[in-house]
């Protein structure tokens, strides 16, 4: 090396350094200069197919993590893709890429819906096939039929879905005063893509449809952060304000015009377990909800035998594992707060002020 490039390397090194020590310590920086041997021809040549063979022979070692023998499991992406065109035609001209107005609506509607149908019944078909494989319950033959028939049911519940997310939307409206519309709402609100996506996969859910709808509700929580389970039960004009940390369990009921905040847990008291300690699935687990209730932030209700009644109010941060009557509110105690003087180097009650 000339002195040149002596001089661009050290000037190149100095400059890592200043930013370096701004965001990490100089052990990363000494470990990201480290000077270690490498042939990468070599390894191209040998270490790569090492490598492969290393894989390959991880997949019968850990087999429960990856799917081979050519038989289908459902796509994530193409259920993704389905989801977002439903939600497209629940939300025409707010959902998806096309304008949409009354001289396009038949036709927007006509081609998405025929677009939809085959895929979503492929998907289905894969899901109910898998099914069939892991317990022996059906021919592919009856797969195929079947998946054709739960997807026109699902189709046509959307006139009925539209009906209640107009609810959920309104209820939205109302009881959040930072609300400026309802265009707003669809827009900009993360508990309409979570709820809406709920309310698709609901449908599969009491079908007996297997992994898809965990699919889409997971995707909705991945992008919201309201985890809602699709075999949960939910009334009428629901809204959850802000949303983030929301958990609602599988055998959770709630009834007309809920309300929630963020961080709210609807969630299992225990898991009761088989004598060879295997967790019990299929029971109720998660509570009960009325109509016209409202919980505020942070609480968190469990229970399979929990039930709030109606008409209750429910305080934030509030922990809940026994029933709560209607018209009852909830309120945790204040806790009490100390100050400290920094000049004087003494504690304060905090009753004192």
């Amino acid at each position: 090396m000339d002195e040149a490039e002596m001089r661009v390397e050290n000037d190149f090194l100095e400059k890592v350094d200043r930013v370096t020590r701004i965001w990490a310590s100089k052990q990363i920086l000494e470990l990201l200069m480290k000077e270690e041997e490498y042939n990468e021809d070599s390894w191209l040549k040998e270490g790569l197919q090492k490598l492969i063979d290393e894989i390959v022979r991880s997949y019968d070692e850990y087999g429960g993590i990856n799917w081979s023998d050519g038989e289908d499991l459902p796509s994530n992406q193409a259920v993704i893709e389905v989801l977002e065109d439903l939600l497209s035609l629940i939300f025409p001209g707010y959902f998806g890429n096309t304008r949409v107005d009354k001289f396009n609506v038949k036709y927007f509607v006509g081609n998405l819906l025929n677009s939809i149908y085959s895929r979503f019944v492929n998907e289905v078909e894969k899901s109910l096939k898998y099914l069939s494989r892991k317990f022996g319950v059906a021919s592919e033959e009856i797969c195929r039929r079947r998946a054709r028939i739960i997807v026109k049911e699902v189709l046509e519940k959307i006139p009925e879905i539209r009906a209640m997310l107009s609810g959920d939307i309104q209820a939205a409206y109302d009881g959040d005063p930072a609300a400026k519309s309802t265009d707003e709402v669809i827009l900009s609100y993360p508990c309409v893509l979570a709820i809406a996506t709920y309310r698709i996969a609901h449908e599969l859910y009491i079908r007996g449809v297997p992994l898809i709808p965990r699919i889409m509700t997971e995707y909705a929580h991945s992008k919201t952060g309201i985890d809602i389970h699709p075999g949960a039960k939910i009334g009428k004009n629901f809204f959850i304000d802000h949303g983030t940390g929301v958990v609602i369990g599988e055998t959770t009921e709630i009834g007309d015009n809920v309300k929630i905040y963020q961080g709210v847990t609807l969630g299992a008291l225990s898991f009761p377990k088989d004598e060879r300690g295997k967790i019990i699935k299929g029971l109720k687990r998660h509570p009960t909800v009325g109509n016209n209730v409202v919980i505020y932030s942070g609480a968190t209700i469990l229970g399979g035998e929990t039930v709030i009644g109606d008409d209750a109010v429910i305080g934030g941060n509030a922990w809940i594992t026994s029933s709560i009557p209607s018209g009852t509110k909830v309120i945790v105690a204040p806790p009490k707060l100390y100050y400290k003087n920094s000049s004087e180097n003494e504690n304060m009650d905090s009753n004192q002020h």
